[in-house]
């Protein structure tokens, strides 16, 4: 049988508004029952009730995890964010819902507005590009729910994680001059994309540290999807002197390119190296294994969610945090082959 509050109450000695008061972690309980009633909880193995809880509190208890599907809906940068987000959640007792937003219709907004309405949201999770949205991020505050973001352009009066991706870049393509290479390529992604325009910041900063000529026929337009990937590679290849290297912006899009490669009949790495971006679980099932910036999206997302709690428990205003990013050099990536000038 379901464990119910008032059994906790029973079992612990206190009255059923007092568990309810631990349950919405009000100030007002003393640490020692706090304590008490937390680890009969746990004894009991005692769920709560969403719905209950917010009958009770006048709050939902539940979290939107929101997301751009224009483009990528099945991207595994976005289902990482949403592991941590899920994890943070159940760790406040919390519930979490993932809706997907397609801002390119015209009732985009119309659509927030009855997300708020319907599910009484207590907050939510703004994932890139989404963290950009100037029309979103207006309605949400008009409607008074707090939010957390994602790699934010903005750094003023936001709240959530970033990382410094135009250093990652940097470095990624410093790798790869180090190694010998001197004709690198880059796959953009979405154009209205903060983290494309990182990215490609830190790619030519790489180039105008190892004094490289900046070539825009070495640059190619994706969309952060494994297709694009296969596109844009196909496209450079086009060109009359291929580059010996190529750095997608993320994961999907390297592997896109490691396809195209393969279809053309060169090896990767002998002919042509091949780096990615996030360090997604793709990276280490491709063959060969995927060099890339390791970027922790599950972090990010258990982060955010951390920071937009510490705003719903009334403990404080919530931090914009930055993560550091390591660079996982594995077999895609090499010397440029001997005959490269």
């Amino acid at each position: 049988m379901r464990v119910r509050l008032e059994d906790v109450a029973r079992a612990t000695g206190v009255s059923p508004k007092t568990v309810s008061r631990v349950l919405n972690e009000e100030p007002s309980v003393k640490e020692s029952t706090r304590q008490r009633v937390l680890a009969a909880m746990e004894q009991m193995n005692y769920r709560p009730s969403p719905a209950a809880r917010g009958l009770a509190g006048s709050r939902s208890f539940l979290v939107a995890m929101l997301y751009d599907n224009n483009d990528n809906p099945a991207s595994t940068y976005l289902a990482e964010i949403q592991d941590g987000v899920l994890e943070a959640c159940n760790a406040n007792r919390y519930s979490m819902m993932v809706c997907p937003l397609r801002t390119r219709v015209q009732d985009f907004i119309r659509r927030v507005d009855a997300l708020v309405a319907d599910h009484h949201i207590d907050g939510v999770i703004v994932t890139p590009p989404l963290t950009d949205n100037a029309a979103l991020l207006r309605r949400l505050n008009e409607h008074g729910v707090p939010h957390a973001s994602i790699s934010p352009l903005r750094r003023d009066e936001t709240i959530g994680v970033r990382m410094d991706e135009q250093q990652a870049a940097k470095a990624m393509v410093g790798e790869l001059v180090r190694l010998g290479h001197r004709r690198i390529a880059h796959i953009l992604g979405i154009a209205d994309h903060g983290a494309s325009r990182w990215r490609l910041a830190g790619y030519k900063d790489a180039l105008a540290e190892a004094g490289l000529p900046f070539n825009p026929d070495y640059v190619v337009q994706g969309q952060f999807t494994f297709g694009s990937g296969v596109l844009a590679a196909r496209e450079l290849f086009s060109r009359p002197i291929l580059p010996t290297a190529i750095f997608a912006a993320n994961d999907d899009m390297a592997a896109g390119v490691m396809w195209a490669a393969n279809e053309r009949g060169l090896k990767v790495p002998r002919d042509l190296s091949v780096c990615g971006f996030d360090d997604t679980p793709l990276a280490t099932q491709l063959w060969p294994p995927l060099t890339t910036v390791r970027q922790p999206s599950r972090e990010m997302g258990k982060l955010a969610t951390e920071q937009l709690m510490e705003v719903l428990r009334g403990r404080g205003e919530g931090l914009l945090l930055q993560v550091p990013f390591t660079l996982q050099m594995r077999e895609s990536t090499g010397a440029p082959p001997s005959d490269a000038t």
